[in-house]
């Protein structure tokens, strides 16, 4: 009897190990993507910061489509209005529109000679450009760590811890059809 009861106890103490390594790689993935979400929102931020510096010195020069500026200025609105809200879906929608108009700063710029030879709108490029990679890259790290979060919460067994505990699946930062589309540059330059 003293065997069984032992082989029963040791038995749980196995299950309920086992158990606790499955909740602790869950909130370990659980805290990856908020890592991965707040490295993508500290460049956002930084984006964020630096395009009204960009559309300052394009104002400068009075020629310059006052339209491609307030589309930019418009979409960095929305980007940030989704990044506060950390609603993923819509900041996907945003990005997409701040890159094409941003973008197309950059396209209208080369009609622009004395502004693409500003040294303050090249450093602005680059810096933007820069970060619009940092933001791409992090972006494939912040997708890999949901992926593997949401893969986990709906395998067996940690579905039951997941489920037990309320660890939820988490949505993918997805670009929109528009940011996806190839530039139409004989419209950039119509």
């Amino acid at each position: 009897m003293a065997i069984s009861s032992m082989l029963f106890l040791g038995a749980i103490a196995v299950i309920a190990i086992y158990a606790v390594m499955l909740y602790n790689g869950l909130v370990a993935l659980k805290h990856a993507v908020a890592r991965d979400w707040a490295n993508i929102d500290v460049l956002l931020k930084q984006r964020h910061d630096e395009l009204p510096k960009l559309v300052e010195v394009c104002k400068q020069y009075k020629q310059f489509e006052q339209e491609t500026l307030q589309r930019v200025i418009q979409a960095r609105a929305g980007v940030q209005a989704a990044r506060e809200n950390q609603d993923i879906g819509a900041l996907g929608d945003a990005e997409g529109l701040l890159r094409q108009s941003v973008g197309k700063i950059f396209a209208v710029a080369e009609a622009y000679p004395e502004l693409k030879a500003n040294e303050n709108f090249m450093q602005l490029q680059q810096r933007i450009t820069s970060l619009e990679n940092g933001i791409a890259d992090r972006r494939e790290f912040y997708n890999d760590a949901v992926n593997i979060n949401n893969v986990r919460v709906e395998q067996f067994p940690d579905a039951i811890i997941a489920r037990m505990f309320n660890f939820e699946s988490k949505p993918l930062l997805e670009f929109s059809t528009i940011e996806k589309a190839d530039v139409d540059l004989k419209q950039l330059f119509s």
